[in-house]
């Protein structure tokens, strides 16, 4: 297990090695609660929670699926972008955009329990990054940004004001701040969270970009500006690139963290918490080493709540043997879901996929399936295996595992006519084009191996050393490097030898989102009848 606890009262970034992109943070009582994106993945909108803000939990999701029916094909790096969660009167709300639909709220009293369907607040093309925000005299406001890619220009904060229950734009949305204005150079600023500290509206945002970004904080006496400007972190001479998008939280004797994503690479946006001081009104995040009111990511540092004797550390889980045929909250579909794409299986534990082509497309391919179940991956480097049963798939019918991103891999059995073929695909293509081309294949008899207990591993590390300050950092022009990472596959026989798949894949991150470990049952057929795959167990352990 990876834990960033070390057990000895301090703890070492990331809080989150796992791709929790555009993370926001709230405390309610001695409890945090956090969410991120979750694009166009379901169920969406993850709920964790932590008593420290270091040792978390995935609880819960306040998405169940992605309310326009478009999403029942993937919309890849569409749906779900950057979200702010709330507590206002004794409900939970989370703010989130769809870059072409709107914003759109969720709220509950429970966290923990259902969340209520989602309410458009904002309908329109191009409007991302809500935070929502109360004013001491009840009026609400909600600030933003805007996808250039939707709208034709970004680098700009607006703002509109919104019902007193946070449901309903009630004013025309206009600009606040303007990062392409010369005076300010704040290109690429983004992602605002809103905060108010004695008199002022401070609106703390990422700018520069992704990789090699900073973060901004814009600070005015009116919510609607003008605002003063100032850098109040970088990378500075640490080995954490980017200190991206994040959120602004307090403990209960008043200290302040800020927990924020870093991207790195194929692994997605991961997690980490800097503290937050404060001088001359204005905040600092992480440790200013040479005083100039601009601090650098911290490695290493304390734990924020000292916890009593005997907890237990937490991490997350990616293993999952599917008991009494429920799915881990470690899994999310490619899209939209139905509880007709699984069931229980005859035995204990395991879980069913049934064969379906919810596309409807005669060359079935993973990338424009919902029906895949995936997962983020939680180690650098990591050994997966995965148990399954093919016996019962239909002519025209596949099952296997998968790792997805901007390129992917799969191995998969399928059976033609009336006998199974193992076959590892690849598709190369861009988001329009995915086609899968087969890159090698055997059939199951010709290798002695059982249709009803097919157990493959996929293996993924570096061809070198890879030093532990490697794995968090991120160079522009060579993230790895030098040091190249790999996907490899291999059959695991009775006899307890194997069968080399001849995978050497390089997995890539995808846009906004990191690789992914995926299992899956396809028909090429679109008719009532249709046969399934029984999985019994997806084990993963760090190397």
């Amino acid at each position: 297990m990876r834990y960033s606890d070390l057990g000895n009262g301090k703890f070492r970034n990331p809080i989150l090695f796992a791709d929790y992109s555009d993370p926001d943070v709230i405390r309610v009582g001695d409890t945090f609660y956090m969410t991120a994106s979750s694009f166009n993945y379901t169920p969406g909108l993850p709920i964790l929670i932590s008593k420290d803000l270091v040792n978390w939990e995935l609880v819960n999701y306040a998405l169940e699926n992605i309310k326009e029916e478009r999403y029942e094909i993937p919309r890849h790096s569409e749906g779900v972008w950057a979200p702010a969660i709330r507590y206002h009167n004794g409900m939970f709300y989370i703010y989130y955009g769809m870059p072409d639909e709107g914003y759109y709220v969720v709220k509950t009293k429970d966290p923990l329990g259902k969340w209520d369907e989602p309410i458009c607040v904002l309908p329109g093309k191009g409007l991302i990054d809500p935070c929502p925000f109360w004013d001491e005299d009840g009026r609400a406001y909600v600030v933003h940004g805007y996808a250039k890619s939707r709208i034709g220009f970004n680098s700009i904060l607006g703002i509109f004001e919104m019902s007193p229950d946070g449901l309903t734009a009630i004013s025309e949305d206009h600009f606040i701040f303007d990062g392409n204005d010369p005076e300010h150079k704040a290109i690429t600023i983004e992602g605002p969270k809103v905060y108010k500290r004695g008199g002022y509206y401070y609106i703390w945002a990422p700018a520069g970009g992704v990789r090699p970004g900073y973060q901004l904080v814009l600070r005015s006496s009116d919510i609607h500006g003008p605002y003063e400007m100032r850098r109040v972190m970088d990378q500075g001479g640490s080995v954490i690139n980017g200190p991206h998008q994040g959120g602004l939280v307090d403990t209960e004797d008043n200290k302040e963290y800020f927990l924020h994503f870093q991207d790195r690479g194929l692994y997605g946006r991961i997690c980490h918490l800097q503290p937050v001081s404060w001088a001359d009104g204005w905040p600092v995040i992480g440790i200013d080493k040479e005083n100039k009111g601009c601090g650098e990511p911290v490695y290493e540092m304390d734990i924020p709540v000292k916890r009593n004797a005997g907890y237990e550390r937490t991490s997350l889980s990616a293993s999952d043997d599917f008991k009494d045929g429920n799915i881990s909250l470690c899994w999310q579909w490619l899209g939209n879901h139905k509880s007709s794409f699984y069931g229980k299986t005859d035995k204990e534990n395991g879980i069913r996929l049934f064969a379906l082509n919810p596309s409807k497309e005669k060359n079935v391919v993973i990338w424009k399936s919902a029906n895949v179940l995936t997962q983020k991956i939680i180690y650098p480097q990591f050994i997966c295996d995965v148990r399954f049963d093919v016996s019962k798939l239909l002519d025209g019918e596949r099952a296997g595992v998968c790792m997805t991103g901007g390129q992917y891999i799969t191995a998969y059995i399928e059976k033609i006519n009336g006998e199974f073929e193992l076959n590892v695909a690849q598709s190369l293509g861009g988001d329009l084009d995915k086609k899968e081309e087969v890159i090698s294949s055997f059939n199951l008899k010709d290798e002695s191996v059982d249709p009803e207990n097919i157990n493959i591993r996929m293996r993924f590390g570096y061809d070198a050393k890879v030093k532990d300050t490697d794995l968090y950092y991120q160079d522009v022009e060579a993230p790895y490097s030098g040091k190249n990472p790999h996907l490899s596959m291999e059959m695991l026989l009775k006899d307890g030898g194997s069968k080399d798949l001849s995978v050497n894949f390089e997995p890539l991150d995808h846009t906004w989102v990191g690789a992914k470990i995926g299992i899956f049952a396809l028909s090429e057929r679109d008719g009532a009848d249709h046969g399934f795959a029984d999985f019994s167990f997806v084990k993963v352990e760090e190397l």
